[in-house]
């Protein structure tokens, strides 16, 4: 596919006649009308005169352009539980891509022309706004290098690897599975030999999720009523989603395409659940956009530099409630005999596992290599056969996420690394690994913040 390179100037300047619009909108505003929340939690818009109205009015405004963008583009709004009647009004409309980058940089120059630029809050939008810009800029067939594209869009650019360090955990997993065929074929058979019954999988998830949220409320107190219902789809690039619905509920679905492996029950009840997305989620709504009345919290797209936070906390999640070898012995004590499977073969799974947790960035050196452009769909496909050692089918499922979602996926590993690297420094420094945990989860944040928190323990 041929492409046009365009980049989103550093200083943005604008006529007289956009920013008179831009202003025009921001003090025009609409009534908001409480939607699924009653009134006792509705969030709260502040009504402050000065900066706190200033930066009020660009996130209602930033609300507006996030819902105007899913118009175009299905898949920026990942969840939405703000007033019913600006969703309505952005089907209405559907403002032209032209307008929308327009209204985005008029955002971002509004921000700048603050009081108070430097505030958090402000930093994080002014973020928000800036991804928001440059996906408007690749729905007009925009492309950016990898590396560009996610630091744009996330906030953060994924560290190179050579494929040898890959290789060398490779030989590994290898010396765990001996036998013919080449290791991922090993390790591919032996995971499917530890595939849930289709008539079990109800069950096996049912008391996965129950001990990731009893876990989890061991240490959080999450608002009275929160709640999920799981599904279980098919068709889909992924293996696990979290719709939130707002007021406190979530949809999960899990994808069947392929037969789910046993430790995938755990990984998913965390990431997807508790203390993943779904308490996220929760605590944004309950402590940023009700208790704070941070309007922009009503929305969350998912090209967004939270995402780093979203994934990365859903990800490290699953080590937080098991930690060491607590997954294992619960899934050996509890999943396996629930689903039939030979418990006897617990340990060498979590012996993979540990081995295959070190080729997660492999996904991100495949991503970039394919969407710059420098290898075919079918080397890559090759590759995620390799190096994340997996059937065609699943490789091919694998590269349909990186088609859809793109540079999304630096999220799931490098997400995680720095979350840990953030729990870690906050525990050597006298802190309770949940309540560094909570800290991300209850403060909107993204790379460049976890970084210079993570730099800020170290000088402690």
């Amino acid at each position: 596919m041929e492409h046009r390179t365009t980049r989103i100037p550093r200083n943005l300047t604008f006529s007289v006649f956009v920013l008179f619009c831009i202003a025009l909108t921001l003090g025009c505003g609409e009534k908001s009308r409480e939607s699924k929340a009653d009134a006792t939690n509705a969030p709260a818009i502040n009504s402050a005169s000065g900066a706190n109205q200033e930066i009020d009015n660009i996130a209602e405004q930033f609300v507006k352009l996030a819902l105007a963008i899913g118009q175009h583009d299905k898949a920026f709004v990942d969840a939405y539980h703000g007033p019913e009647e600006w969703q309505e009004k952005a089907k209405q409309e559907k403002k032209s891509l032209i307008q929308l980058s327009l209204d985005a940089k008029g955002l971002i120059n509004a921000i700048d022309g603050m009081d108070e630029p430097d505030s958090a809050r402000s930093k994080i939008l002014k973020r928000q706004l800036v991804a928001a810009a440059t996906r408007i800029e690749m729905a007009q067939n925009t492309f950016y290098p990898f590396n560009e594209e996610t630091r744009l869009l996330y906030d953060a650019v994924a560290p190179e690897y050579d494929t040898a360090h890959f290789d060398a955990v490779i030989e590994q997993i290898g010396t765990l599975l001996p036998g013919e065929g080449s290791i991922a074929q090993r390790v591919d058979a032996f995971r499917d030999s530890l595939a849930i019954p289709e008539d079990k999988l109800q069950a096996v998830f049912d008391a996965a999720i129950k001990e990731c949220r009893a876990r989890t409320l061991a240490h959080y107190d999450l608002p009275e009523g929160e709640s999920f219902r799981l599904e279980f789809v098919k068709d889909k690039p992924w293996s696990g989603y979290n719709w939130y619905q707002g007021d406190y509920e979530s949809l999960i679905q899990v994808n069947t395409d392929f037969p789910i492996i046993i430790d995938r029950a755990i990984d998913l009840g965390c990431h997807e659940g508790y203390p993943g997305h779904h308490t996220w989620n929760v605590l944004l709504e309950r402590d940023v956009l009700k208790k704070n009345g941070w309007i922009e919290y009503s929305v969350y797209p998912l090209f967004s530099p939270l995402s780093i936070t979203a994934e990365g906390s859903a990800n490290y999640g699953i080590e937080l409630a098991f930690p060491d070898a607590e997954k294992s012995m619960f899934e050996r004590n509890v999943l396996f005999p629930i689903a039939g499977l030979d418990p006897a073969k617990a340990e060498t799974l979590a012996q993979v596992n540990k081995l295959r947790a070190k080729l997660s960035h492999a996904r991100n050196h495949i991503a970039r290599a394919y969407l710059d452009e420098k290898i075919s769909r079918e080397e890559a496909i090759f590759m995620s056969m390799k190096y994340n050692l997996m059937s065609r089918a699943r490789a091919e499922q694998s590269l349909a996420f990186i088609e859809t979602y793109r540079g999304y996926v630096i999220n799931y590993n490098l997400g995680r690394d720095l979350i840990g690297d953030f729990i870690d420094h906050s525990v050597a420094n006298g802190e309770d690994r949940w309540s560094a945990f909570e800290h991300i989860l209850r403060t909107p944040t993204s790379a460049s913040d976890i970084k210079q928190k993570i730099s800020q323990t170290s000088k402690n």
